[in-house]
């Protein structure tokens, strides 16, 4: 029944516009001779009126056809524009011309001034009969807007980005944001109007524009700004009490997608944000294009990214191997809807099993391992460190070893911020990977090499999905300590750099990437609380807990020993290796991994015994100590350690 309403109102507007019309062409052929002659202060002759009244049904005819050709008949004028004012001149014109042409087809007298005031007169009246939709239109969003609440909104950018915006938030009814000012740095900007909303000045005007205007939101809608630019900016608008809305990015003015509808909340990656890493496509594309990739720890946030940014590349072959089948089975169904025509093998076990990682390097012989599957939570590990080692070290020993055993071309470590300097066993147990391939890279024809990077903003187990999880909960939001800084990146940026540092990887060298400014943990908390909608102090709070085992107040990418060496992208960095005797930490791993078999409560301090670096925290020791004499009291281990059967190949 509404459809069928709506095609009768349509109906309906068409014909009064086509009576309106009729009327108007009549009206204003008459009223152009009489004012042609009324400027000569005499009425007019005979001759000039006759053929005016003669040619009237044929002049008639003729407009309202070509009002009709040029859809001036169907269109939506209540959002008519300066498009639809051209064409109205533009049919104005044609019919004109058509008159002339008639009169002097037909030899009938008429002054040559007349067609001058005709084109005037149907000019005025038929943008007028159209434009009243427009301003009735606007008249009714006005009214309907003024009797309800509407949300003071601040806009910054008044580029072609923000007039779109403005323009629409100002011409629809559905709405309900009314526009007070517009912010734009550009100084020849300032003091003009726009849509008649004046452009105050630069972002340094958004923290008194929201106070001055009782502004409730901001829209940042400069999508050609870099990266840098919209955080700084993104970064004033947080301090203060507006909802932040932001556009995406260019490509939105390209596929002229720009409007209120693509606007989106404003994240916390976008108050992080930096310049987005430039990937050489070509090179990654020589050594991924075509070639068997297995990824191990495929499921997991780093190991999915990839195997996502991999598939992209068209390999002759992806494996994904992983322990938790959950996540594979999740990574495989996505990347099976993606890429249909991707040959995939998705596959579940451990790296920590020598058999089952040997016999896939042997029958689908990869061409490049890259090495996620790790133990990466930093309490857990602490309360297990032999798992730490047992998972991380050896099963990073034994993928290494296969995958010189069967001829890889190139190994990927994933490896992290923590194994500089570790106070933690994985951090310490990361260290033992990186000399692991270190060692390797010396004696094999596999070009093996490390990616080393801070937090991954969104994995599984950071620190975003956990606020976000204590702030549904109501809160209180928990962080260790009120000095804590961390590096961030987003897991594209991650696996960005993982996949240049392959290309770039001539074997042993330890890839870093410029991860701009640290950021407090304190503070991307209070961001999301303040992004989430919540008021730190009035409906959410930040308790503090205490640094965590392990855990140290700040992480470094590099040691002083190992410098900094450029690449040809300028955010990737490659630190000199360290020099360690080969040979004597073989027979170091030898010891360990038979203690961390053995379940030993001192596999720290054998750790630490290898790698100087890593400092276990006093206060660590004494928990530690505590823990190993509450189990000898209740006897679930002895001074000698348990004796373990394994069925392991050890080193």
């Amino acid at each position: 029944m509404k459809r069928n309403w709506g095609l009768q109102s349509s109906r309906g507007r068409m014909i009064a516009l086509f009576i309106v019309d009729i009327l108007s062409v009549i009206i204003d052929s008459y009223l152009a001779i009489i004012l042609r002659f009324k400027l000569d202060g005499i009425w007019v002759p005979e001759e000039y009126m006759n053929s005016v009244e003669h040619y009237m049904i044929i002049n008639v005819i003729t407009t309202v056809v070509i009002f009709a050709i040029l859809n001036l008949y169907n269109r939506v004028w209540s959002y008519a524009s300066v498009y639809e004012m051209f064409l109205i001149i533009g049919a104005a014109m044609l019919s004109t011309a058509f008159q002339a042409f008639g009169f002097g087809m037909l030899y009938m007298p008429i002054p040559r001034s007349y067609y001058f005031f005709y084109f005037i007169l149907l000019s005025i009246t038929t943008l007028a009969t159209r434009f009243s939709y427009r301003i009735l239109h606007a008249l009714q969003n006005g009214w309907k807007k003024s009797t309800k609440h509407s949300r003071n909104t601040i806009v910054i950018g008044a580029g072609e980005a923000g007039n779109m915006i403005i323009k629409e938030l100002k011409s629809s009814r559905y709405l309900n944001q009314r526009v007070v000012c517009v912010i734009d740095d550009n100084p020849s900007k300032k003091g003009k109007y726009i849509h008649g909303i004046r452009i105050i000045g630069g972002r340094d005007m958004i923290q008194q524009a929201a106070k001055k205007y009782d502004a409730e939101e901001i829209i940042l809608a400069i999508p050609s700004a870099s990266t840098k630019d919209t955080r700084d900016i993104l970064r004033i608008c947080n301090l203060t009490e507006c909802k932040l809305k932001i556009l995406p990015g260019m490509y939105q003015l390209i596929n002229d997608e720009v409007g209120v509808s693509n606007l989106r909340e404003v994240s916390i990656e976008d108050l992080l944000g930096r310049d987005t890493i430039n990937i050489d496509l070509e090179s990654v594309g020589q050594y991924v294009s075509n070639k068997r990739i297995l990824v191990t720890g495929g499921g997991g946030s780093i190991g999915s990214e990839l195997c996502r940014q991999i598939a992209s590349h068209n390999p002759k072959l992806l494996v994904i191997f992983d322990i938790y089948e959950n996540n594979a089975y999740d990574i495989q169904q996505e990347l099976i809807r993606k890429y249909p025509n991707l040959k995939l093998e998705v596959l579940i076990g451990s790296v920590r099993n020598t058999s089952r990682i040997e016999s896939i390097m042997e029958f689908y012989r990869p061409d490049v391992v890259f090495h996620a599957a790790a133990h990466k939570h930093v309490p857990l590990m602490e309360d297990s460190p032999n798992e730490a080692i047992k998972n991380n070290v050896f099963g990073t020993y034994k993928t290494a070893r296969a995958a010189d055993k069967y001829g890889v071309k190139k190994f990927v470590l994933i490896s992290t911020d923590k194994a500089v300097n570790p106070t933690n066993i994985m951090g310490a147990s990361k260290r033992l990977c990186e000399m692991i391939v270190q060692t390797f890279s010396k004696y094999s024809q596999t070009e093996y090499v490390i990616v080393r990077f801070g937090n991954v903003l969104g994995s599984n187990g950071s620190v975003i999905p956990l606020f976000k999880k204590q702030m549904e909960a109501g809160g209180p939001v928990t962080v260790t300590h009120p000095d804590v800084i961390r590096y961030f990146m987003t897991i594209p940026e991650a696996v960005s750099l993982v996949l240049q540092a392959g290309a770039y990887a001539h074997g042993g060298e330890i890839f870093v990437l410029d991860m701009g400014e640290p950021v407090k943990i304190a503070d991307l908390a209070k961001n999301l609380i303040r992004l989430s909608g919540y008021t730190l102090g009035v409906n959410m709070e930040i308790k503090y807990t205490g640094l965590r085992p392990g855990e140290k107040l700040y992480e470094e990418l590099l040691t002083k020993e190992e410098g900094l060496q450029k690449t040809e992208n300028d955010l990737i960095f490659i630190g000199k290796p360290l020099e360690f005797d080969e040979v004597h930490f073989l027979s170091q791993l030898r010891e360990l991994e038979k203690e961390a078999m053995e379940e030993s409560p001192h596999i720290k301090e054998r750790v630490a015994s290898i790698i100087s670096t890593y400092h276990i925290r006093p206060e660590d020791k004494k928990r530690d100590s505590e823990i190993f004499k509450e189990l000898l009291n209740m006897g679930k281990i002895s001074h000698e350690g348990p004796s373990v059967e394994t069925d392991h190949k050890g080193i």
